[in-house]
């Protein structure tokens, strides 16, 4: 899968000459990866070169980051956790309460809403992300149901609000009501699922203030806007929530009721095949092999097939998946493409479709707003 670009050999030009500039001992440190892409400096949001591709875990310092404030100063020393609302037990937990618990460790796919909002035409309002607002980490922490099993989850509560440590104010329109936290509420019967997790480890590793140091929520088979950082608080409520963040943003129109519009917020992940090469714009050699790879995904559902078309969709082939089948979790996949011998640009388009029979649409479906992108975007290569 290795494909070296011009880009790629002035990258490596400077390592190549490394051990006469510094010894030979820095002939054995590996290269540094790519950098991410930032799509907004302050508050941080960044995402994952997806051409980078390589395993089926994302490295911490790959994996996008997505804040709506500024990363807040927590003392993990002091902080708590509360479970309060519709429960018998209204309980505080501190972090070493929360690892004497039974911990679960599982891959897990998290995907931003708006991840590939650049390929929406008009541009829409948001933070323009590519392909690569989408990434596997293994999460340890302990399931969501454990702590709602303690406190005693009232027969009249219907959702769970998770609230962060971030705040602020929007003051684009719709401004909010003031500051408001980052918040997200989810219904309970998805809450007491095991793949809700309240995770405090990321590959292994202890969460980082960008990924929501010390406790964060990851909710598997829905979009990232439920797996909220820095949490805070639990809040067990007896009707549905109808905060921020799932009316204004993150949501979408759903039309019911004789078809009129209105508005639902952003839950599971739909099915989704992207291409991490070759990139677009990405020249390939006229007449040779060349291995197309990249990611698939369908959130709740397990993924039945990627294909592969090389002609901008007018036919398919099917491309090969690889790794082990995990719940919530992507698959790389691969397809041996032969290169045809003529010189120009070819358009490329990988498909997923799941095991409900459900396929990624040819075109946007604009009742959703700028979120829940899955429609086909064609990677134009040229062939020289």
């Amino acid at each position: 899968m290795n494909h070296l670009t011009r880009r790629d050999l002035l990258r490596a030009a400077p390592l190549a000459a490394a051990p006469f500039l510094f010894g030979a001992a820095r002939a054995e440190e590996p290269p540094p990866f790519p950098g991410m892409i930032v799509r907004m400096r302050t508050p941080e949001n960044l995402e994952f070169p997806f051409s980078e591709l390589k395993s089926i875990n994302t490295p911490n310092e790959q994996f996008f980051v997505r804040s709506h404030f500024a990363v807040p100063k927590i003392d993990a020393k002091t902080w708590k956790l509360s479970v309060e609302g519709a429960v018998e037990r209204p309980l505080e937990f501190t972090l070493e309460d929360l690892k004497k618990l039974p911990p679960v460790t599982m891959p897990i796919t998290l995907e931003c809403a708006g991840n590939g909002r650049v390929f929406l035409v008009p541009q829409a309002r948001g933070l323009q992300w590519g392909l690569g607002a989408v990434g596997t980490a293994e999460w340890t922490g302990i399931p969501l149901s454990t702590l709602l099993e303690k406190a005693g989850v009232r027969a009249d509560a219907v959702e769970v609000i998770l609230v962060g440590a971030d705040s602020g104010a929007i003051t684009s329109d719709p401004a909010s009501p003031g500051v408001i936290p980052f918040d997200r509420s989810i219904p309970l019967a998805k809450a007491k699922k095991p793949e809700v997790m309240l995770a405090y480890q990321m590959n292994g590793e202890e969460l980082s203030p960008s990924h929501g140091y010390p406790l964060r929520a990851v909710v598997g088979g829905w979009f990232g806007m439920a797996a909220v950082k820095w949490l805070r608080k639990i809040i067990v409520t007896e009707k549905p929530y109808a905060g921020f963040w799932q009316t204004y943003d993150y949501a979408y129109f759903e039309r019911r009721d004789g078809g009129l519009p209105q508005l639902t917020p952003v839950t599971r992940m739909l099915p989704k095949a992207a291409i991490a090469r070759p990139t677009f714009g990405e020249v390939v050699p006229a007449g040779k092999p060349y291995t197309i790879h990249g990611a698939a995904w369908a959130g709740e559902s397990a993924l039945a097939k990627v294909e592969i078309s090389s002609d901008g969709g007018k036919s398919w082939l099917p491309a090969k998946l690889t790794g082990a089948e995990k719940p919530f979790c992507w698959r790389t996949w691969e397809f041996p493409w032969q290169v045809p011998a003529g010189k120009g640009p070819i358009k490329l388009v990988a498909r997923a479709t799941d095991a409900a029979g459900a396929t990624q649409p040819d075109q946007r479906d604009t009742d959703r707003r700028s979120y829940m992108i899955n429609h086909l975007v064609p990677v134009e290569v040229l062939v020289r």
